[in-house]
């Protein structure tokens, strides 16, 4: 099995900057992709950013280029850094793992975190 934790959720202001994190632990040598979704009250849960065990990323299309996904050298810590924040990006924000593929789609995924709270103010 596989543990995901997220750390670094908080409030910042519009046009701001967060960076969250995720720690995985257990069997992460067996995960073939990390990723991040988010959920806002009322709307379904969509995907943001993830990467694969090749290093190749993928995001959300309205995303691109204010969020940047990383993972470190032994891949067991996702990183997602988010520029120029805007209200809209308020939400729960979840990192979740893959055994087999690396898709944007919550309903693949095999191991989930319990999320971190990013609120934004204008």
């Amino acid at each position: 099995a596989v543990e995901l934790m997220e750390s670094g959720g908080g409030s910042v202001q519009a046009g701001g900057s967060l960076t969250l994190s995720c720690a995985a632990s257990g069997h992460t040598s067996y995960l073939r992709c990390m990723a991040w979704f988010r959920q806002a009250p009322g709307k379904d849960r969509e995907g943001v950013a993830a990467i694969d065990s090749d290093g190749d990323t993928k995001y959300a299309e309205s995303l691109k280029g204010r969020f940047i996904v990383s993972q470190d050298n032994d891949k067991n810590t996702l990183a997602l850094q988010m520029n120029n924040l805007k209200p809209e990006d308020t939400a729960m924000y979840y990192c979740a793992a893959d055994l087999a593929e690396c898709p944007l789609a919550a309903i693949s995924m095999d191991y989930w975190g319990k999320g971190a709270l990013v609120t934004i103010s204008s």
